[in-house]
């Protein structure tokens, strides 16, 4: 969870940028996009998809790709995202126009 926090806070913090969008319903918050400011545009994407959640009791039923239509039209600029291939995810990013581009590889200290 302190991830996420760090996340927003960056998003929020208007010396580095992004931009954090909930999905609502009359109980609450069902859904949420967070979305950072690479500040590299030219070299890599603007924005980097950095966490995306739906509420169990609301999957399934498109609360995710409203989502994400609401964070690509926010964004100025291209998005890149890191997921797993096996997570389901990947359907609905690929659904949405994102492409697989470069193979990732980490060195892990």
């Amino acid at each position: 969870k302190e991830h996420i926090r760090r996340a927003i806070d960056y998003a929020l913090d208007p010396g580095r940028g992004g931009f954090v969008i909930a999905g609502r319903n009359d109980e609450g918050i069902i859904g949420a996009v967070v979305v950072n400011d690479t500040g590299m545009g030219g070299y890599i994407p603007e924005h980097i998809l950095v966490y995306i959640a739906v509420d169990r009791s609301q999957r399934g039923q498109g609360v995710g790709k409203r989502l994400m239509r609401e964070a690509i039209g926010a964004a100025s600029g291209s998005i890149a995202l890191h997921v797993e291939p096996d997570n389901p995810a990947k359907l609905l990013y690929e659904s949405l126009g994102f492409t697989n581009k470069y193979l990732e590889m980490r060195l892990a200290k």
